[in-house]
């Protein structure tokens, strides 16, 4: 079985990758609007590998649970209010990032 460490850099890394991506989209450095689904295959597998971290921490105790949980919402809410206004979807993002950084602080310490 992966290591919480693993698990939590894993989901981290999708958050970081699609963050990445919907900002190169936003502004106009890249151009996906023959492959969106990259964006949306990204979300998912952060959404997926966030999930399976914060259950591995959570199984196995870690202190990294408590900060991937709250994740959850800004997930949702992505989902839930689309990309359109841009800057709420921006917002929805962004907000998930304290999240992540504190999951890898507390799943490396």
């Amino acid at each position: 079985m992966a290591s919480t460490r693993a698990l939590v850099s894993l989901a981290a890394g999708f958050y970081a990758a699609n963050c990445s991506l919907g900002i190169s989209v936003a502004k106009r450095w890249v151009d996906t609007s023959n492959v969106r689904w990259v964006h949306h295959g990204l979300y998912i597998l952060t959404t997926a590998t966030t999930c399976t971290a914060f259950l591995a921490c959570a199984v196995r105790r870690s202190p990294a649970a408590l900060a991937l949980a709250p994740a959850a919402l800004p997930l949702f809410m992505l989902q839930h209010h689309g990309a359109r206004p841009l800057g709420r979807h921006t917002r929805d993002a962004l907000s998930a990032a304290p999240c992540y950084v504190a999951g890898l602080v507390l799943a490396w310490r």
